[in-house]
């Protein structure tokens, strides 16, 4: 069998917090489908276990796993970890006695189930009636037609205490499809790219934190901002309890901006702050941002592959990958045109071609490649393989280390 691509997609919950993943895989081929779903299954369940271990690619957070007939009814199944899977039946599966039988006896194991990105109907619902108390979840896809009849056949699942998520939202007309039919999780290309930010605005703090970007990447005296710095107090107390944190062993401990700034340095103190940005995007309820997530897994991908190409690049153009990173996703958080908020913090003009004009270049296809990356397009990822030479194996490496620094990450943040 040829070698299986994971990836992984975020399930968010009302809030936008980051609630699960879906994790999804693909054979050499570029198909899903396998001759048997429990080779299928079996080989995604065990690339987690055994090669990418539980804790770097999923971070604390439980996985949904699609599952078939025959990886469902076969004994297998019990030798999984119940504390990191989801089962997601397919929803061609039909329910009869040993499926009941079954799925009863993963539920009194403890096992959490669930119905994969159906298109809920009558037929379905009488389908899966028989085993709807041992449901956890069901996945609703916003793809197909939506029957005037979901909202109902919703409430009904609800009395059976099955939550419910909405699956294949794509834009914000399918989210808002999703908020008004009773979702409570998410899931699509609408929030892994992510587009999560509700009535997003250029507030007084962000511009600030702009402010201070601008200082550090031109050269400004160090007094000025330092200065600056205590003008903006929720800020440097961040600053200070991040620099302070298990992530830097100083000999004494920090006191001061200015001992920050010397010992930190003002690219990375820039790399900090572009982040701070970021996180201001999360809710009061949750602890993260999945945008400020996506905005480090695009910067470690830009970087690393980068290197990857060109081993003996310099410091300067690695500067320049990063911050495309970061800066692909400001139009998102501030709900502005990007090419506004590029010409209002001066970055050079090679980076604004990458990011407005997707000119043809090594940045550009950098770039182009983390965003097939997200998308799990696994074609983009073997041609730009060809294109620089480069062995697919790598760039897949580049991937799975990124998503274990996005988890140290998310559980390092203050």
């Amino acid at each position: 069998m040829k070698s299986v691509y994971i990836g992984r997609q975020p399930i968010l919950d009302n809030l936008g917090k980051l609630s699960a993943y879906e994790i999804l895989y693909r054979d050499g081929t570029k198909e899903s489908n396998f001759s048997d779903d429990r080779f299928a299954s079996a080989s995604v369940i065990s690339s987690i276990l055994n090669k990418f271990g539980t804790a770097p690619l999923l971070g604390g957070h439980s996985a949904f796993i699609k599952i078939g007939k025959n990886f469902l009814l076969h004994d297998i199944i019990f030798d999984i970890p119940k504390d990191f899977f989801i089962f997601s039946i397919f929803e061609n599966i039909e329910v009869n006695e040993r499926i009941v039988e079954r799925v009863q006896q993963l539920q009194a194991k403890g096992y959490k189930l669930a119905i994969n990105d159906i298109s809920l109907d009558a037929n379905k619902m009488k389908n899966f009636s028989p085993i709807f108390k041992e449901l956890s979840y069901i996945k609703i896809n916003l793809n197909e037609n939506i029957d005037d009849d979901l909202k109902t056949m919703i409430d009904e699942l609800r009395l059976n205490k099955i939550k419910i998520i909405g699956s294949k939202i794509e834009n914000n007309e399918k989210y808002e499809l999703a908020k008004s039919i009773g979702c409570d999780f998410f899931q699509g290309y609408f929030f892994a790219k992510p587009k999560i930010i509700e009535n997003a605005k250029f507030e007084p703090f962000q511009a600030n934190v702009l402010k201070l970007y601008n200082l550090l990447i031109n050269d400004t005296n160090i007094d000025e901002i330092t200065s600056e710095f205590e003008k903006n107090y929720e800020i440097t107390i961040q600053l200070l309890r991040y620099m302070n944190s298990a992530m830097f062993h100083f000999k004494k401990r920090i006191s001061s901006i200015h001992h920050v700034l010397t010992l930190m340095g003002r690219q990375p103190l820039a790399k900090w702050l572009m982040l701070m940005i970021y996180s201001k995007s999360v809710s009061k309820d949750a602890k993260h941002s999945p945008l400020m997530l996506m905005v480090k897994s695009r910067t470690e991908l830009m970087e690393n592959i980068l290197i990857a190409v060109k081993p003996d690049v310099g410091s300067n153009i690695l500067g320049e990958a990063y911050f495309i990173g970061v800066l692909s996703l400001l139009d998102t958080l501030f709900g502005v045109e990007l090419e506004k908020i590029l010409r209002e913090i001066h970055v050079s003009e090679e980076v604004v071609d990458v990011l407005l004009r997707f000119n043809d270049c090594l940045l550009s296809d950098i770039y182009t490649l983390v965003i097939a990356i997200e998308e799990f397009d696994i074609l983009a990822l073997e041609n730009f393989s060809k294109k620089y030479e480069i062995e697919p194996i790598v760039i897949k490496k580049i991937i799975i280390k990124s998503i274990e620094n996005v988890n140290k990450f998310e559980k390092e943040m203050i």
